[in-house]
């Protein structure tokens, strides 16, 4: 522990992180701290609670129909890419799943040629698939049914119009700091749809009513969660946010762009600006970028094993000097390679 405690556990008060008791009033502080600045990022009312839980998105997958359907109710889902089609199987074992609409791989379908179901009681979809590279950028109009969204790729990445949305998730180790935590925003008006059972851990409502501490919250990446949504206020909230992201991508796609020696599989409208997916027209050569990249400090570029091909993650924490460092070398390879 004592390592742990120089390394990590920077005091907090009397003790350090990793030591707080998740009942006591510092802990408190922290979780309360964390949600006030979302709440201010996102603009968000007293209608919506914030949730703190443990685990990931992967979860949520089964844990959202287990708390807003009952048996035999149907859930529309939009399969546009590799996370959504897990959402939609993991669903299918506790709704009745319609498939409103699927992608090609390059694209993402449009919300006007969804076929809604007409009886859903929500509508599913990712916001980002970060495996194919591909990102909505305009959501559908409020109507009566609400939108359920994974955005653990985009979460807090720009500002979003949350009146379509009864529900949002997103694991935090994209944009907010660490693995093990998932931050749910939920509408009050869903919390009381759970299905018979569901343990208390996993029951939304219990959580909402107990602050989060129905069970151990992870305490650690809370905190870290909440040190990043400081550093996104006050470096200018979530349209600076957007503003950043934006330059990093195009500064990407630009060095990408330049000709064929790259070959960029998605179409311009949907390409993501948080998970840019590439490939080299030699493929032969993927390997060698890769390894020559880690060798200039540049990692993490293979592309999703489902997928294939090359891929960079650009979420909050990656600098603008990151991306200008990767797109010169993009463009060092292409002459020395091409």
């Amino acid at each position: 522990m004592a390592k742990i405690r120089e390394e990590i556990g920077a005091p907090h008060g009397a003790l350090p992180l990793l030591e707080l008791p998740f009942s006591g009033t510092e802990f408190e502080e922290i979780r309360a701290a964390a949600e006030a600045d979302l709440r201010a990022l996102l603009s968000l009312n007293h209608t919506y609670r914030v949730l703190f839980l443990q685990g990931g998105a992967t979860a949520m997958f089964a844990l959202t129909p287990m708390n807003l359907l009952r048996r035999g109710e149907i859930a529309d889902h939009v399969q546009a890419g590799l996370w959504s089609r897990r959402a939609a199987e993991a669903a299918a074992g506790w709704a009745d799943v319609r498939i409103a609409a699927t992608g090609d791989g390059r694209s993402l379908p449009a919300p006007a040629t969804w076929r809604l179901s007409g009886q859903a009681v929500y509508r599913h979809l990712t916001t980002t698939e970060t495996a194919e590279g591909l990102q909505y950028f305009a959501f559908p109009e409020r109507d009566h049914v609400p939108l359920v969204a994974d955005m653990t790729a985009d979460f807090l990445t720009r500002p979003i119009p949350l009146a379509p949305f009864g529900l949002i998730y997103a694991s935090a180790q994209k944009n907010l700091g660490i693995a093990g935590l998932t931050v749910v925003i939920v509408h009050e008006a869903l919390l009381e749809r759970a299905q018979p059972g569901v343990p208390a851990p996993l029951s939304f409502a219990r959580q909402a009513a107990n602050d989060n501490k129905v069970n151990t919250p992870p305490v650690f990446a809370i905190a870290v969660a909440g040190k990043m949504l400081r550093w996104l206020r006050e470096t200018g909230g979530l349209d600076a946010a957007r503003a950043r992201n934006a330059r990093k991508a195009e500064m990407l796609y630009a060095a990408l762009d330049r000709d064929d020696f790259y070959i960029r599989p998605i179409a311009r409208e949907h390409r993501s600006t948080v998970s840019v997916r590439f490939q080299l027209a030699n493929a032969r050569l993927e390997e060698e970028f890769v390894r020559e990249a880690e060798a200039a400090g540049l990692f993490h570029l293979r592309g999703h094993p489902a997928i294939g091909g090359l891929r960079a993650s650009l979420y909050n924490g990656v600098t603008e000097e990151a991306v200008e460092a990767l797109a010169a070398f993009v463009a060092a390879f292409r002459q020395l390679r091409g």
